[in-house]
């Protein structure tokens, strides 16, 4: 759905988006309630949820906010005539198979920016989330492929994408010398605090700062960070970069790293739900700076929702939420499985296009989950995009499960499987008592209440200990009065 056709007949338009921008329901500019229209995102009851803002817009259409279907059907048959006319195909079989592949995939990411449907962002503009869309169709099938492939197959099949690719890692020390202070070193005794200030650093600081950005909860994203940190101390018998040093994992990452991009988001929102939502054309506006304005503003969100997850308000939250956290959990845990069982560095330029890959789609999936568990009536079905992220991360599961079965099949230490079997019974129980144990126990209380309230009225209305109620009383003495009268 086109910018042109989320529009209704007002001026201003009632919000519903987030890092985000969602198409909205339009309202009068006097306040009143917006006129039906073709609309599809906004509340089937064409109300504003309490926790979404108000948006104000002109409702200009220009050049920049159209289709342009024909005009890049014409520049795709253009190329593609050039290419079958004037080019002489090339007598090399491997280059051919290799520019067939992205040629076909060039096409289908055409035909998606301009006809898939629209998500809930449209901020720069809904043809890039669109995009993202379709990347994501195109990952999960290359996903399947691997899959399909033997173990040998699949990693030097990564020979087609680099030739640097498809050879074994080289054997890496993480853990060493976890001395703050090592005073056998004269020269630098904090080299083993410099030796950690490398590239991921910022990146795990950016990293939580988006998270935060696509989860909008602290509570969220302080156990997600945690927990991963536990996973890590579980699973390094598994893969030797999960060795870390202790003030590595609680101080550099969860208290520095992750905490301080976390406290940023966080800031960050609270800015984002208190700012106002005004938007104008831009050939509207007079004067050159509030044009400049206009143009940055176009990269931030077009309205804000905020996020009230209340995970103990209902069993299906509950759920719900634990099922966000966990493939949470998977996918971070896949970006290292996935490195290890396809031979790929940890600087390679593939693991950083993965990243990005996430944290594009990440946002519009964490909003099309929030939708529907917050409003199930008119989200009658998980979204495309949050359908297509738990695909994702399901299948590079498998192919990691494949490609190494006996990394994944290494026993866990006694008391690592101590200390998750007693989290687990404690997570269980809790689950119990507050959605059963505690609920019959409330109903019983309300039960016993409603008695002696009902009992207590009974009593009440009994007078002079003869059995006759007071009410009777009155109306035989109304009988009397009128008799007299």
């Amino acid at each position: 759905m086109r910018r042109g056709e989320r529009r209704g007949l007002g001026g201003a338009v009632l919000g519903k988006a987030a890092l985000e921008e969602q198409q909205q329901s339009p309202a009068q500019p006097n306040g009143g309630s917006p006129p039906p229209g073709p609309e599809r995102d906004g509340p089937a009851h064409g109300l504003r949820r309490s926790t979404e803002s108000e948006v104000y817009d002109d409702g200009t259409n220009t050049f920049f906010w159209r289709a342009h279907t024909l005009t890049v059907l014409f520049i795709l048959t253009c190329a593609l005539g050039y290419v079958t006319l004037l080019e002489e195909t090339p007598q090399d079989t491997a280059y051919n198979t290799k520019r067939g592949i992205v040629a076909s995939i060039l096409v289908f990411l055409c035909f998606g920016v301009t006809q898939a449907k629209d998500g809930p962002f449209s901020r720069p503009h809904p043809a890039y989330w669109r995009f993202w869309l379709c990347v994501s169709v195109v990952y999960e099938l290359f996903l399947i492929f691997i899959l399909f492939q033997t173990v040998q197959d699949g990693r030097q099949f990564m020979k087609y994408i680099d030739p640097n690719l498809g050879v074994p890692l080289p054997e890496r020390d993480y853990g060493g010398n976890c001395l703050i202070y090592d005073p056998g070193n004269e020269t630098d005794p904090f080299h083993n605090i410099w030796d950690k200030l490398d590239g991921f650093v910022p990146a795990h600081f950016f990293g939580w700062y988006l998270k935060t950005l696509m989860i909008r909860d602290w509570w969220m994203c302080m156990i997600i960070s945690v927990m991963f940190e536990f996973l890590e101390y579980s699973l390094e018998h598994q893969l030797p970069n999960f060795s870390e040093c202790w003030w590595d994992h609680w101080i550099m990452d969860v208290i520095l790293c992750n905490g301080l991009g976390i406290y940023c988001g966080m800031k960050t929102l609270s800015w984002l739900s208190l700012k106002t939502y005004k938007w104008q054309g831009l050939w509207n506006i007079p004067t050159y700076k509030g044009k400049m304005k206009r143009i940055v503003f176009q990269f931030t969100p077009y309205s804000w929702v905020k996020f009230e997850w209340k995970p103990a308000s209902s069993l299906r939250r509950w759920l719900a939420v634990c099922g966000i956290i966990f493939v949470f959990l998977l996918a971070e845990l896949n970006t290292f499985y996935l490195k290890f069982v396809l031979w790929m560095p940890p600087e390679h330029y593939l693991v950083l296009l993965r990243l990005v890959f996430f944290v594009n789609v990440g946002g519009v999936a964490m909003r099309e989950i929030y939708d529907f568990m917050d409003d199930p009536k008119f989200h009658k079905k998980l979204g495309q995009q949050a359908w297509l992220v738990a695909a994702i991360t399901a299948t590079e599961f498998l192919i990691v499960v494949k490609y190494d079965p006996y990394t994944l099949t290494l026993s866990l230490p006694f008391y690592i499987t101590q200390c998750w079997i007693l989290g687990i019974i404690l997570v269980l129980t809790w689950t119990a008592w507050r959605f059963f144990i505690r609920d019959i126990t409330l109903r019983y209380k309300e039960i016993r209440r409603q008695k002696q309230e009902h009992k207590h009225e009974k009593d009440k209305c009994l007078s002079n200990g003869d059995g006759h109620s007071s009410i009777l009383d009155e109306q035989n003495g109304s009988k009397l009065r009128e008799r007299k009268l």
